[in-house]
């Protein structure tokens, strides 16, 4: 038996509002020098990271159907929330620019870093490359404010307002990787691969629900999910409540998680603080496959693998979900230069 396409809900998926925002598929490549490090014969990188809009990254999947939404409402103004060193707002900021739309971000300095690389490098540069205007607040408090101001100056000058959440993560949004499950199963049947187990991410949530809703509707597909922002506890229940919402837009009941298994062993002191653990990811992908992963997000996803990877059977298949993330990399230029020494 193979993944049940038939019983997958394609028709009703394709009938939410999409932008088309280009670079589908992204590839599948196997990687047989990490895999032989770690003890898998047939290890594959999902590369979401090359897509060739805005330095790629998985939130675009996502905004193809909160821009999709936007464009049916007439909207021609866009703000949403990030990190100071948010993915998913220079994401954000070049679909905007690619569709003609004014992005505002509105970003929050929770990380505790400092210094000129994290506060002027990395993707914050982008963000204004890309035409986006950059408001910088201090707390919840401040980003409240910021965003009431901008939605009342949008209405006294007859702007429409999109308000995109932070990483793009509802039940809409995890519609994107619902999408994108869909197309990896198709590639790995090409390949003739019937059964893996699929390494993710869950941070704002939207890839992790989508992944584990199209999972349990295909079948045949585990989900091993590193938690890289929030503790276990809260993760897990944003995790079913994003499924059995997104399940509920595609008319389907949510399946069972029984074939997902979560973990924070990996999350480290909190989000965007990453461990040794990670630069030695970082050191190994980089290493075995000229691969690069981003200390927030990736790097600890590729941390949980490591520790995973003794749990897998030597002829599995199994898939690592590349995010992306590599401009938040050059905002740790420090520790980063210091990690490539070592």
């Amino acid at each position: 038996m193979t993944f049940d396409f038939a019983g997958f809900p394609a028709a009703a998926l394709d009938a939410v509002p999409r932008v088309d925002l280009g670079g589908w598929p992204t590839p599948l490549h196997e990687a047989p020098r990490l895999g032989e490090a770690l003890g898998l014969r047939n290890l594959w990188l999902k590369r979401d990271d090359v897509h060739p809009l805005g330095a790629g990254g998985n939130k675009l999947r996502k905004l193809e159907f909160h821009l999709g939404a936007a464009r049916e409402a007439g909207a021609d103004t866009v703000i949403t929330f990030g990190a100071l060193q948010t993915n998913h707002g220079r994401q954000t900021a070049a679909a905007c620019a690619k569709l003609g739309l004014r992005c505002e971000l509105v970003l929050t300095a929770k990380v505790p870093r400092d210094g000129e690389a994290y506060e002027r490098g990395g993707n914050v540069p982008l963000d204004k490359l890309f035409g986006a205007t950059v408001h910088v607040c201090e707390d919840g408090e401040e980003t409240g404010r910021t965003y009431d101001r901008l939605v009342a100056e949008a209405a006294a000058e007859g702007r429409k307002v999109a308000t995109v959440p932070v990483g793009g993560s509802n039940d809409l949004g995890a519609l994107g990787y619902v999408r994108a499950t869909y197309e990896l199963a198709k590639q790995l049947e090409e390949r003739g691969v019937e059964r893996a187990h699929l390494i993710v991410p869950h941070a704002s949530g939207g890839t992790a629900a989508g992944v584990a809703l199209a999972a349990g509707l295909l079948g045949n597909l585990g989900v091993g999910i590193a938690c890289v922002s929030h503790p276990l506890d809260e993760a897990t229940e944003n995790l079913h409540d994003l499924v059995a919402g997104a399940a509920k837009l595609l008319g389907v009941e949510p399946p069972p998680l029984t074939h997902t298994k979560m973990s924070d062993s990996t999350l480290g002191p909190g989000y965007g603080i990453p461990t040794d653990a990670v630069w030695n990811a970082l050191r190994l992908f980089g290493r075995t496959e000229g691969v690069v992963l981003d200390p927030v997000y990736t790097g600890k996803v590729a941390a949980a693998l490591i520790e995973w990877a003794g749990h897998f059977a030597p002829d599995d298949h199994v898939v690592f979900l590349h995010t992306g993330g590599m401009p938040g990399l050059y905002g740790y230029t420090p520790e980063f230069a210091a990690a490539v020494e070592s």
